[in-house]
C-alpha cells in the first residue's frame, strides 16, 4: 500500500511540470504576488499536506518552495493548521 502511495504521490508531482516552470521565473503564479492562481493550487495542495501527511516535492522543487512561501501568506495562518 505505501509503495502504491509513493507512486500515486511521484506521479502527482510530475504534473506539476507547467506550474514548476512557471516558479522558475516568478515568485508567484500571479507574478511577484499571488493571485487567485496560486491560493486555488494552495488549497489543494494545503488540503494534501493536512490528509495525507507525506512530503510530495524535494527540498529544491520551485512548487515546493512556492508552497512554503504560501503557508507563509497572511502571518503564516497556513502553517497554524496541523498535517496529518
Amino acid at each position: 500500500m505505501k509503495a502504491q502511495r509513493d507512486a500515486v504521490v511521484a506521479g502527482f508531482a510530475a504534473k506539476l511540470e507547467p506550474v514548476r516552470q512557471t516558479l522558475k521565473y516568478q515568485t508567484f503564479l500571479g507574478g511577484d504576488g499571488p493571485l487567485f492562481a496560486d491560493y486555488i493550487l494552495f488549497g489543494a495542495l494545503q488540503w494534501m499536506r493536512i490528509t495525507a501527511g507525506t512530503e510530495v516535492f524535494a527540498k529544491d522543487d520551485p512548487v515546493g518552495l512556492w508552497f512554503e512561501r504560501c503557508l507563509d501568506l497572511h502571518g503564516g495562518v497556513g502553517r497554524h493548521v496541523t498535517a496529518a
